[in-house]
């Protein structure tokens, strides 16, 4: 196991931005003295001649422009300045030679065919022309050139050095700067690596204690953009976790308190039953009683699980029809006459007639419920709790008013969240699960319909949604 652990421990190293960083410098570094290697001994040659046909090109025009009487003071600077010979043929054979004597001058000697190619230039119809001449004896190079000027000719010649030294002595140069590089690459990619990857270590670490469930870890920048922003994205992700993990708890624990309260009433009843009203009738069938609607209870609470979890996995099909929306809020009020009777709640409905609109109706009258429910444990000691639709062209606006003591703004944010339980207290002794505004918000948005709340401190809540009238929603996919 130890081994393994050491294997996995140097590979990570091999994979790490530092030893990454210095492969990459160490590469390029290696390419740029490749490149100089191509084009500075394999292409000196030519690169040379090149250099030296475009000077001789260059000067070609100077000379073409100057008139015949100044061309004894320029051709002399010309040779001089550039170190080539030349030589001026007019067409009575005289010859005029300037810079002639210099080391490797054709034109001062008697080259083996020299009067041949000269002839051979001059019979030719262009006013400039060129060759390159190479001997194979001594293997020298050079360019002789022609130009027809008046009476005569101008022969350039320029002498094409051998470069086998000034080659060796590049490419001793290039070992040293190959290693000399080599350094400075390691050396910048040594401190780079340390100034980039410091900030992404230590982001790392406190990721991983995030991890751990530590919500408490601050994530800092360097100044730099990319580092900054994933400081930032971190932060926020910790905090938002942080707030998703309490209310995560906080629905395991109402749950847990829902589920327990009922099971607890009923294994009492129902022990009640065994041991004691069996034989009582009347105290038998209450009895009973209260373990159905306990049981009913708990199947409204698991029924709500199953469906949520069904609405966010998509796994709940629409059944879109005509139906009137006014006839449905009403059938919903007639099912709480018990608490109005009881516990003295108020309805206000303030809803037209013949509301028709097209949405699934087993749905939306889910929605009514929940944010029905939602008032009325929230709303204020008045115990009134108001239900009103407006006409707005396509749409119908319902809106669920309690007069509670309101939202946070804090708040507001999370209140659609699963496990999000607000933790002010009920006006009556119910204790919810937290999910039945998802369960509300889920069903809006597969619908396409626009939601909100608005709500201020000590003066309630107004919970709002749109149905569409006319014509069929566009469904999610």
């Amino acid at each position: 196991m130890n081994i393994k652990n050491r294997l996995n421990e140097l590979k990570s190293k091999k994979n790490s931005l530092n030893i990454k960083t210095l492969i990459y410098l160490i590469l390029f570094s290696l390419a740029i003295v490749l490149f100089l290697w191509i084009f500075e001994i394999l292409f000196l040659e030519f690169s040379y001649e090149h250099y030296q046909m475009k000077k001789i090109k260059n000067i070609i025009p100077i000379i073409e422009e100057k008139e015949s009487g100044e061309l004894d003071n320029l051709l002399l600077n010309i040779a001089y300045e550039n170190s080539i010979c030349i030589t001026y043929e007019d067409f009575f054979g005289i010859i005029k030679s300037y810079n002639t004597k210099q080391v490797g001058c054709g034109l001062d000697h008697n080259i083996k065919n020299i009067n041949e190619i000269k002839n051979n230039l001059k019979n030719n119809e262009n006013l400039v022309n060129g060759i390159k001449l190479i001997n194979p004896q001594s293997k020298t190079k050079a360019y002789l050139y022609s130009i027809k000027k008046d009476y005569g000719y101008i022969f350039l010649y320029s002498t094409l050095e051998n470069l086998d030294s000034t080659s060796i002595v590049l490419k001793s140069q290039l070992i040293y700067i190959m290693f000399i590089v080599l350094l400075f690459s390691c050396l910048i990619a040594y401190f780079l690596s340390k100034k980039i990857t410091k900030p992404i270590t230590e982001i790392t670490k406190k990721a991983r204690e995030m991890g751990k469930g530590n919500y408490d870890v601050v994530f800092h920048g360097n100044g730099t953009l990319e580092i900054d922003e994933l400081s930032n994205t971190l932060n926020n992700a910790c905090l938002d976790i942080s707030k998703i993990d309490k209310l995560r708890r906080d629905l395991l624990a109402n749950v847990s308190h829902d589920l327990k309260t009922p099971l607890t009433m009923i294994k009492a009843y129902a022990e009640m039953v065994r041991d004691i009203s069996y034989k009582d009738k009347e105290k038998r069938q209450k009895d009973l009683n209260i373990i159905i609607d306990e049981t009913d209870r708990l199947t409204i609470l698991v029924n709500d699980l199953l469906e949520l979890s069904k609405l966010e996995n998509k796994q709940n099909n629409l059944c879109i029809e005509k139906y009137n929306l006014k006839e449905e809020i009403d059938l919903i009020i007639s099912k709480y006459d018990i608490i109005k009777e009881l516990e003295n709640y108020k309805f206000i409905v303030d809803v037209p007639e013949n509301t028709f609109v097209l949405a699934d109706k087993n749905k939306m009258n889910q929605v009514i419920y929940n944010l029905l429910n939602n008032a009325i444990n929230y709303t204020g000691k008045d115990k009134k709790v108001t239900i009103k639709v407006t006409d707005q062209k396509e749409f119908y606006l319902v809106e669920i008013i309690d007069t509670g003591s309101g939202i946070k703004e804090s708040d507001m944010p999370y209140i659609w969240d699963r496990y999000y339980k607000n933790d002010k207290n009920h006006q009556r002794n119910v204790v919810g699960s937290g999910i039945g505004l998802s369960i509300v918000r889920n069903i809006l948005e597969v619908h396409n319909f626009k939601y909100g709340v608005k709500s201020k401190k000590n003066k309630g809540a107004i919970f709002y949604f749109q149905i569409r009238k006319n014509v069929s929603p566009k469904l999610h996919s």
